[in-house]
């Protein structure tokens, strides 16, 4: 199965901090020949550019006064994905410590949201991508052909993540990704949740090439219905 047989498909890939959306999604664009985006990316673009400027993060007015301003560009090869803000590359920037103590206030904002959900649609188009976030599947797109929620036990996700930072501070980071579950499953706007028909997907015990196995397998059964 490839993007020649399923031309318009979108797969939504939702589910929580840690539990491996990133790489399970690109690992999927890439058997399928699909594009790729990640939402998240977004979010922490608009976060670096508001720090940068000086924006108080925690001011919702201040933030939704100016989330219209700076021009983000996603691109879409899962191979090499890649970010921009007003042209300028800062797909390693938005990484940083910095990034990841503010984004969770600045993408609770309505207007933050509204913005880069019109962002997300435009680069969605007419399909053909595996599209991961928080909220793809209940409100990006939610005639999605394959939606997954994408979950991992909180231990699992913590190990994940401070490997993937090179850092050791395992209790630490299961604490971060709990606040950040809460703070995204308890927002007004868009909150986290499994969607309607989503299959949910537990990578605990699984290998990344088992879930992505199972996600090309949804998505073959998608293009046969």
């Amino acid at each position: 199965m490839t993007h020649a047989d399923t031309p318009s498909l979108v797969i939504a890939v939702d589910g929580t901090s840690g539990s491996g959306k990133s790489s399970t999604s690109r690992g999927v664009a890439e058997r399928l020949g699909l594009r790729y985006l990640d939402t998240g990316a977004m979010f922490r673009a608009l976060t670096w550019w508001l720090l940068r400027e000086g924006v108080d993060v925690r001011d919702e007015a201040a933030v939704a006064a100016v989330a219209h301003r700076p021009a983000i560009e996603s691109g879409t090869d899962p191979l090499a994905p890649t970010i921009t803000v007003d042209g300028e590359d800062v797909s390693v920037a938005i990484r940083g410590e910095d990034v990841t103590a503010a984004v969770s206030p600045v993408s609770v904002v309505p207007e933050v949201r509204a913005r880069l959900l019109a962002l997300q649609r435009e680069v969605i188009g007419d399909g053909g991508i595996v599209v991961e976030g928080r909220d793809i599947g209940s409100v990006v797109w939610p005639q999605a052909e394959v939606k997954v929620y994408l979950s991992a036990d909180p231990d699992a996700r913590a190990q994940r993540r401070t490997a993937e930072q090179g850092g050791t501070d395992v209790a630490s980071t299961q604490q971060s990704l709990l606040e950040r579950d809460r703070i995204d499953s308890g927002r007004a706007t868009a909150p986290l949740t499994v969607a309607e028909g989503a299959v949910h997907v537990d990578s605990t015990h699984l290998t990344l090439a088992e879930v992505i196995d199972r996600i090309v397998g949804l998505a073959s059964e998608a293009g046969r219905a």
